[in-house]
């Protein structure tokens, strides 16, 4: 089987070769540069708790050393400070205005160095450096791929997946339009080393006392990065009125004394650039068996909300589909899946920005005196930035076309089906104690059974009581291999509430208790629908080489050992880098 072929080096490109050779599928990357990114302190990227969790996950790098979790946040407006969170870093109860952990803020380019060091000792993944695509056929057995350079050649993939940036060459190739709105906003940008008075806390500061009112007054955000290192973003007004040095460093030198009782402290000028932001989103994102993914897909971010996020989310939600497909033949209903849920979900926050641009940027009138009106602008704004609400929250999928109907068991818990699992501590099939996220991304679903009283016991004196036998027999027989989680607890599920989860860790259904029926039926839905006879005579013979046991150390139950690809994918990565004969 030919590999899957990336074509970006970039973050989420790197994130998604990671993710499938997780599963066991080998990828070419195609670089167009020269394999490692420039040093820029003024180009940072920040992950909310499931993308750091995902890139933690698949890199192994303890991330909280590369970068920095805010301690706090603060919106200010004038002189008054409108709000306050304190983050959860884990060490004590959540605040009161807390839903979330601590954001992570990384600069792109230790994010990238980060994600490469992890590559270099994946042997399923080939990196080609200086590689610029200029041309794409496919038909139906694959995809060939013809690049120019140093190294130009033809490659032969079983998939494309255009991880290339807002210019996308392999979006123009497949002759796919990018709509949207061009210099949404623009703002200056300056990474600095100086001591504020909010150590390692974010803030938004909007219309400050410095500044003259009016709509050159706009916002100044502070987000601090390890080493006493601060990115600071001014919002230009509209126009494209050219950012000189010296404007820039009036800026830096007027906001830092503004923020310290008017004397400028002494700083360290690092990086300056000027961000502007466009919101565009392409009409296809698969085109046969070419997709599209990150900045090729879309793009986004005022007041706030970051893009970047997304294109993980992308990654995470294209890899087990393809290694699906890869490893077991067609899947075109789970496939086709990927546009509509992910194009859903960064259509509706595109569509709450648009919304909101009026209301936000839309100057003074009658608005400006309408009481309450300028704190929930505030709210709406650190919404943005704390990836809170419809301006910054990770969307659900509930209404997937993987989405099971009419399960007679089904039962709500506190996560709604399609949204992302929240991360407990549960037991592995080997008896071990983990978090259920670090069972994510291994190409198999979860089924979590709610137990209270199993963390105190070791797992020989219950595995074969009660429901368990039953449970795992109903697991064994799911069309797609699985693997059979215990938690002591779950937000909102009450005892024997069993939970199918999607291998990217969104959350299929929730029953009542082992109803083997529905389990069954709620797993063939998140797979695409009923498979095919081959799929299934794969699947019955894969689940006949093993059992429920946890001897599979890969976390696997029953058949993932038996399956035909997850053994021929060392022979294909050994293969993965040949360019097309």
């Amino acid at each position: 089987m030919d590999p899957v072929i990336i074509v970006g080096a970039g973050p989420v490109g790197l994130t998604l070769a990671l993710a499938l050779a997780r599963q066991q599928v080998p990828s070419v990357v195609l670089d167009e540069g020269p394999g490692k990114d420039e040093e820029r302190l003024a180009r940072t990227v920040v992950l909310r708790e499931d993308t750091a969790a995902l890139v933690q996950r698949l890199t192994g790098a303890d991330l909280d050393r590369a970068g920095l979790r805010w301690a706090g946040w603060r919106s200010m407006r004038r002189k008054q400070v409108i709000r306050e969170v304190a983050f959860d870093d884990g060490s004590a109860p959540a605040h009161p205005d807390t839903a979330d952990p601590a954001p992570l803020h990384i600069a792109q380019h230790v994010l990238t160095a980060t994600l490469r060091a992890a590559l270099e000792d994946e042997g399923l993944v080939k990196v080609v450096a200086d590689s610029r695509v200029d041309g794409l056929e496919q038909e139906a057995s694959g995809v060939t791929v013809h690049t120019r350079g140093p190294r130009g050649t033809w490659w032969r993939g079983s998939h494309v997946v255009g991880c290339d940036g807002p210019r996308s060459t392999v979006r123009k190739l497949l002759d796919v339009r990018f709509p949207g709105r061009t210099a949404v906003e623009r703002h200056a940008v300056a990474a600095l080393r100086v001591d504020l008075p909010w150590p390692d806390e974010a803030l938004l500061h909007r219309m400050p006392p410095w500044r003259a009112s009016g709509p050159s007054a706009g916002e100044v955000t502070g987000r601090p990065l390890p080493d006493g290192v601060w990115r600071l973003d001014w919002l230009l007004p509209p126009g494209k009125d050219l950012v000189t040095p010296e404007l820039l460093v009036a800026r830096v030198r007027e906001t830092l004394a503004g923020w310290s009782d008017g004397s400028t402290p002494a700083y360290e000028l690092l990086d300056t650039g000027v961000h502007t932001v466009h919101h565009r989103l392409a009409r296809r994102w698969r085109v046969g068996r070419v997709f599209l993914a990150g900045d090729a897909a879309h793009l986004l971010g005022a007041f706030g909300a970051q893009g970047f996020d997304e294109g993980l989310r992308d990654a995470d939600n294209l890899a087990w589909k393809l290694a699906l497909a890869w490893h077991h033949g067609p899947h075109e209903a789970l496939l086709d899946s990927y546009q509509q849920e992910r194009r859903a979900v960064v259509s509706a926050r595109l569509r709450a920005a648009d919304q909101a641009l009026p209301l936000l940027r839309g100057g003074g009138g009658i608005r400006a005196y309408v009481p309450g009106t300028a704190r929930g602008q505030d709210a709406m704004l650190s919404d943005g930035h704390l990836g809170r609400g419809p301006l910054g929250a990770a969307g659900g999928y509930e209404d997937s076309p993987l989405a099971p109907r009419h399960l007679e068991a089904e039962v709500p818990v506190g996560t709604p089906p399609g949204a992302q699992v929240q991360d407990v501590r549960v037991t592995a099939e080997d008896g071990s104690f983990v978090r259920l996220r670090d069972r994510l991304g291994r190409g198999a679903l979860l089924v979590l059974l709610i137990a209270p009283g199993t963390g105190v016991w070791e797992r020989r004196h219950w595995v074969s009581a009660g429901i368990m036998p039953r449970l795992a027999a109903a697991v064994t027989a799911l069309p797609s291999p699985a693997e059979l989680l215990v938690a002591e607890s779950y937000p909102g599920a009450a005892a024997h509430t069993v939970l199918l989860i999607r291998p990217d860790g969104h959350l299929v259904a929730a029953l009542n208790g082992v109803r083997a029926a529905d389990l069954y039926a709620a797993a063939e839905a998140a797979l695409g629908g009923p498979a095919t006879a081959q799929h299934a005579q794969k699947a019955r013979g894969a689940h006949g080489t093993g059992g429920t046991d946890g001897s599979d150390p890969t976390g696997r139950t029953g058949g993932a050992k038996g399956t035909k690809g997850a053994q021929d994918a060392p022979a294909a990565g050994a293969a993965a880098g040949s360019p097309a004969k």
